[in-house]
């Protein structure tokens, strides 16, 4: 059997580079989000899904109800896939969040946090590995940390060091990973974590803290576009 990962669709906060780690917040998937869900229905074997998982937010749960129809399996929710806990930045632009990051660590809780971005990230590979608990095939609808992080592994290259920053997913673009591979895929990650491998900082160069070591451009959860720079904070609020 095998296990699709995938994220929400577009939001308004996204589309603005806002982060929401609040799921009493009603934030939902904004027409551009319910337009890209056909992007699912030639990725997903929808008619064989026998189990979906969605975190406590409403956008997952709309994204994986829009999927799965009316009547449909009951849509199981798990608050391990949650977004990250931004605390204090709740609701701020994603720049401003980056910044704080970059001049501190993956392993330090933001202010007003219950979490540090590793702590998060375990977490989320926590949700995924119970899933395997679930009849597949399964899809997981989570946020884009969590698939930045499991596509960045699926392309890693030897020895490479998990980074401060990750490429930026794509919304509603599954990653499909077979069971029997799913353990030591996750297994490895949380390796990556237990051992606190050094992380990449990033370049001091013009894109400042928005690229990585490997000069990839940086990209996380509900996250900045690329071609943001340091000097592009102020971007809009909702």
């Amino acid at each position: 059997m095998t296990t699709y990962v995938l994220r929400h669709g577009p939001t308004d906060f996204s589309r603005r580079y806002l982060v929401n780690g609040d799921p009493a917040k009603p934030i939902h998937l904004n027409e551009d989000g319910r337009q890209a869900l056909t992007r699912g229905w030639s990725t997903l074997p929808l008619h064989s899904v026998r189990t979906w998982v969605a975190s406590e937010f409403p956008r997952t749960q709309q994204t994986a109800n829009l999927f799965m129809g009316v009547p449909g399996p009951e849509l199981i929710i798990d608050a391990r896939l949650n977004e990250l806990d931004y605390g204090d930045f709740e609701g701020g632009p994603f720049l401003e969040y980056a910044a704080w990051l970059d001049g501190h660590s993956a392993d330090e809780r933001p202010p007003g946090s219950a979490e540090s971005q590793s702590e998060g990230i375990r977490r989320m590979l926590t949700g995924v590995h119970a899933s395997l608990d679930h009849p597949g095939p399964r899809v997981l609808v989570a946020h884009g940390l969590l698939l930045s992080v499991l596509l960045w592994h699926s392309a890693r290259t030897p020895g490479q060091v998990m980074p401060l920053f990750f490429p930026e997913s794509p919304y509603v673009e599954p990653i499909a990973i077979p069971d029997e591979e799913l353990p030591k895929f996750i297994g490895t990650l949380m390796n990556d974590l237990e051992v606190g491998a050094e992380r990449l900082a990033a370049d001091t160069g013009d894109s400042g803290i928005f690229r990585n070591g490997n000069n990839s451009a940086v990209a996380t959860v509900d996250s900045a576009s690329p071609s943001h720079s340091q000097d592009q904070k102020d971007l809009p609020h909702a």
